[in-house]
Order: structure tokens, then C-alpha cells, then sequence
């Protein structure tokens, strides 16, 4: 498969992550998750187990999340990086939050599947 084939299903596949977030769907964000996958916070950074608490437990709700631009550069056939610009509308201990982000995702293939190994937010500065 291409590149840009490849691009196109990690696009979708990030889309289809960000829904899960927002409707809590900890089984299916659990098998994309790689086991010793990493997730940086604003304020904290959380192993795989963490982060699926902090979705389950509602502590952070992703309410709705607005993906203004997107790339996907590949580091060789199995590791990839997705950039996403954002606007993040969150639950945050009780408040709704709405927060411009640059997310970093990256991705390797195990066997068949693409597993999500980190995810990072940085806050970006706007005018």
C-alpha cells in the first residue's frame, strides 16, 4: 500500500479515536492503544491504563473536537506521526474547557493493526 493510502486510513482511523473518546468507548480505545503507549497532558502524563480511567471515569470528557488541519509523515513503513490542529471543547473537573492544541499522534503496525503509541497535546498560542 502507498503512502498516501496509508495516510488516508491513519486520517480516519485518528476520527474514529477522537469518537471513542468522546463516547467513552474504553474497549475499543483499549485495543488500539499500545500496551506501553505514553499520553501527555496539559498538566500530567498518563500510561495506557491512566488515560483509559481518565475516559472512563469522565475526569476529562472529550466533548467535541474540531480538526482544523491534518498530516501524516511516515518515518518508515510502520511508524508514522500524525499532526492534528484542533480545537478541543473538554469537561475539566466539572468545567467546559475549549483549548487550540497541536496533537501529536504516533502510530506503529503490529502484524495487520496500527497501534496508537503516543499522544500529546501542546496548547497553542493564538491572537
Amino acid at each position: 500500500m502507498d503512502n498516501e493510502k496509508l495516510a488516508q486510513e491513519l486520517v480516519s482511523l485518528s476520527k474514529e479515536k477522537w469518537s471513542w473518546m468522546s463516547e467513552r468507548k474504553v474497549e475499543s480505545l483499549d485495543s488500539l492503544f499500545h500496551e506501553k503507549a505514553v499520553f501527555v497532558h496539559m498538566g500530567a502524563t498518563f500510561s495506557k491504563e491512566q488515560e483509559l480511567e481518565v475516559i472512563r471515569s469522565g475526569s476529562i470528557h472529550y466533548k467535541d473536537v474540531d480538526i482544523q488541519e491534518v498530516s501524516v509523515p511516515f518515518i518508515e513503513d510502520n511508524v508514522a506521526i500524525l499532526l492534528n490542529k484542533i480545537r478541543l471543547i473538554a469537561i475539566v473537573g466539572g468545567n467546559e474547557v475549549t483549548n487550540p492544541f497541536m496533537v501529536t499522534e504516533v502510530y506503529i503496525k503490529q502484524g495487520e493493526a496500527w497501534k496508537l503509541a503516543s499522544l500529546s497535546f501542546t496548547r497553542l498560542i493564538t491572537q
